[in-house]
């Protein structure tokens, strides 16, 4: 992806951008203490499944599962977006975020025959969206800018499965029959939406204002396990080539990408403008933590946490001893 420094929000340039990576990890002196990857099977979730096939030095296979799968015992790295370590640390404080994988600019899609032109619009509307998640949030974000809150909309949830079509899938067709006005979710299902509606599609998208944080995970104790950690920092290494590899050509791993993800070509091409691969953590990542889980506290019914509770979420060790920097844990 461009290399645009995230639209002035970096600090101090683009300096893990611009740097060049150590040569890639073609082999190992010892064989590498065995670990195991999760990830829900999005787009999103390109540079992980292109560096376990392609960078790791050693066989793995990406498991289908996010962060969950982590505290359950059945991955030592799994991916999320912010919303779920947020909902998850509460009892797990043990996770941390280790890497930033993909910036997702989410976008909302309504109907002009809904009588939808601005996002003051979608007051009394019915939206479409799965709850409790960050396309949740991205909603809500995008109400408060004009004075609105979820009260203010009738939000539902997604559909049950249907003749072997989840419910992610459906909202396009929901959107289309006008059974629903909006729908707020991740790519691809926004450009499934828009080639429906056609004309009759307007959107609604603010990248300063709101973008998934799709992350990589760890637990604390295994960074603390040398032998683990080892992996571990070989691993985000991979991710780190990968991503750079995204960026260069990455039409060379969009039929890998689609094999696991199951998305159509098409579908990866007309989401790919919507992703970001920023190799490193984000610089603001303890703002959006602090800001965002305002909104997750409210919804599980406790206080938001402090800035120091939330900054112990964030390890950039890990990433800076892959790219060679310094272990500044």
């Amino acid at each position: 992806m461009q290399q645009d420094c995230r639209h002035g929000r970096q600090q101090g340039g683009c300096n893990l951008l611009d740097r060049t990576l150590p040569e890639p990890t073609a082999a190992v002196d010892e064989p590498l203490t065995p670990i195991s990857v999760s990830g829900v099977y999005w787009i999103e979730l390109a540079p992980v499944l292109v560096a376990a096939r392609d960078f790791y030095p050693q066989p793995l296979t990406v498991g289908d599962g996010g962060i969950t799968r982590i505290t359950s015992g059945e991955a030592d790295l799994a991916t999320n977006a912010e919303t779920q370590l947020l909902r998850e640390s509460v009892t797990n404080s043990d996770l941390r975020i280790i890497m930033t994988v993909t910036e997702g600019f989410f976008r909302i899609v309504g109907r002009r025959s809904a009588g939808i032109e601005t996002p003051a619009d979608l007051k009394g509307k019915t939206i479409m969206l799965p709850r409790k998640t960050s396309a949740n949030y991205f909603l809500v974000a995008m109400l408060e800018t004009v004075g609105l809150t979820e009260d203010d909309v009738n939000i539902i949830g997604l559909a049950k499965e249907k003749d072997g079509q989840g419910g992610m899938a459906q909202m396009s067709g929901y959107l289309a029959r006008g059974e629903v006005d909006a729908i707020s979710i991740w790519e691809p299902e926004p450009v499934n939406a828009i080639e429906q509606l056609g004309d009759d599609a307007i959107l609604f998208q603010d990248r300063d204002l709101y973008r998934e944080v799709f992350n990589l995970h760890a637990r604390a104790q295994d960074l603390a396990d040398p032998e683990k950690r080892r992996s571990i920092v070989a691993y985000v290494r991979a991710v780190a080539e990968a991503s750079e590899a995204l960026k260069e050509e990455p039409t060379r791993y969009w039929d890998h990408i689609s094999d696991i993800s199951g998305f159509s070509l098409h579908e990866i091409e007309q989401s790919w403008p919507e992703l970001e691969f920023p190799v490193q953590i984000i610089p603001d990542m303890l703002d959006v933590l602090e800001r965002e889980d305002v909104w997750v506290a409210k919804e599980l019914h406790r206080a938001p946490r402090s800035r120091e509770e939330l900054a112990k979420l964030i390890d950039r060790s890990v990433l800076a001893e892959a790219l060679g920097g310094h272990n500044d844990r």
